[in-house]
């Protein structure tokens, strides 16, 4: 299975989970709310499983997207270290 997962992806997912509500993920992150859910449904299917149970009480992280929090997080930490070491 072949990957494309991109860093933006990765914050966008990031973003929605720490706020459990993609209007204000959306604010946060400067894009528009379509434009973040259909960020997120693309990197849901590109992974196979859906990383947010959506309903009438708000948002929620399913187990996959609980199991995949904390390694986008790292990855996002990382690269934030690259970028980093680039401006020393």
């Amino acid at each position: 299975m072949t990957m494309d997962v991109h860093v933006r992806d990765l914050r966008y997912f990031t973003t929605v989970a720490e706020e459990l509500h993609f209007t204000r993920a959306a604010e946060r992150l400067y894009v528009s709310q379509p434009a973040l859910s259909k960020q997120v449904r693309a990197l849901e299917r590109q992974l196979g499983v859906e990383l947010f149970r959506r309903g009438p009480q708000g948002v929620s992280l399913t187990e996959a997207g609980t199991a995949l929090l904390p390694h986008a997080r790292r990855v996002l930490d990382a690269w934030a270290e690259g970028a980093a070491a680039l401006e020393a």
